[in-house]
């Protein structure tokens, strides 16, 4: 658990038994216009030839900057921990488009 800094006041989270069991996603696609930040969290199936968005997460850019902090941070103590995380390239890499509207900075 984390620990309550001075001065910070705390809240509570509720979380369902459903979304408790969380979503198993293999690919994340990101989009972003000037104002929000958009994470497609998409489950991929060997011999499947398409794809299925399970849920679709909308951040403003403040947010999504403190979750690649927070990522970047967990990802360095797991590393820490349990070793490095190996990254294979993938041998049909995915495409890029998948038909949705083209991102704009």
């Amino acid at each position: 658990m984390s620990e309550k800094k001075e001065g910070q006041q705390g809240f509570n989270i509720e979380l369902s038994e459903e979304v408790a069991e969380g979503t198993y996603s293999n690919l994340a696609i990101i989009q972003h216009s000037s104002s929000e930040f958009i994470f497609d969290f998409v489950r991929i199936m060997p011999g499947v030839p398409k794809g299925r968005v399970k849920s679709r997460i909308v951040m403003t850019p403040e947010h999504a900057k403190k979750l690649m902090r927070a990522l970047n941070d967990n990802i360095s103590k797991y590393e820490s921990n349990i070793g490095n995380i190996r990254e294979d390239s993938p041998i049909n890499p995915i495409p890029l488009n998948f038909g949705g509207p083209d991102t704009q900075a």
